[in-house]
């Protein structure tokens, strides 16, 4: 299986609560459902419709799936609602039980050990492996290199702080564009892949080299 990391983001990289205004208040985030007055269901929601038909499983950490735990099952009876219902789910957690798991289909990762349960299902056969939101799980599996792919929706806004995607640990990650698309509201919403090759820094004045072949012509 091939894990997806499927985010909205600000232009300056925040992907803090873009759902609701009580989705994730860490830190004094003041700006829960950002990205809402931007959706587009003709760019967007088809975008969002296909990674989910290329979705195997879905991959949470606790405080996303608690969210989509409460909210999906209300919404039953509409198609894509009950799709999220049905389709088999893993969630990471160290405090979360057994008996917590009241949405369907729902498997229990401990903390513990949690990479290596995600290795081996990454190992399985099949569709693609979907994180939605759940920025935590999601750096730690960029920061492991466990990610195949990474679709953002970016938004035409800034947010001035707040949790982001990718880890601040250092390293840098080449990656290559797949597909973008632009949606009437300004969103632009990219596929890149990792492409597993290390950075190949340049400095300015190679663009220079050629005297005959200028980088920038003034119009």
């Amino acid at each position: 299986m091939r894990i997806v990391i499927s985010e909205f983001m600000s232009l300056d990289g925040v992907c803090q609560a873009p759902g609701g205004p009580e989705e994730d208040l860490d830190g004094g985030f003041r700006h829960g459902g950002w990205s809402m007055p931007y959706f587009d269901p003709d760019v967007i929601g088809a975008a969002i419709g296909e990674g989910f038909a290329a979705t195997e499983a879905l991959l949470f950490g606790r405080r996303t799936w608690k969210g989509m735990a409460k909210a999906w099952p209300e919404r039953s009876g509409d198609e894509f609602a009950d799709a999220m219902n049905a389709i088999e789910k893993h969630v990471v957690s160290s405090t979360l039980t057994e008996a917590d798991l009241t949405w369907a289909n729902t498997n229990l990762i401990k903390g513990d050990g949690a990479l290596d349960a995600i290795k081996a299902l990454k190992a399985r056969a099949g569709g693609d492996l979907q994180v939605m939101g759940s920025l935590t799980l999601a750096r730690s599996l960029l920061a492991a290199d466990l990610v195949d792919e990474v679709n953002v929706m970016i938004e035409p806004v800034t947010l001035g702080g707040g949790k982001r995607l990718f880890p601040d640990d250092g390293n840098a990650r080449p990656m290559e564009l797949v597909s973008h698309t632009v949606a009437s509201t300004g969103v632009i919403v990219g596929k890149y892949r990792p492409t597993g090759d290390a950075l190949r820094p340049g400095h300015s004045d190679e663009l220079y080299a050629d005297p005959d072949a200028p980088p920038v012509k003034p119009s």
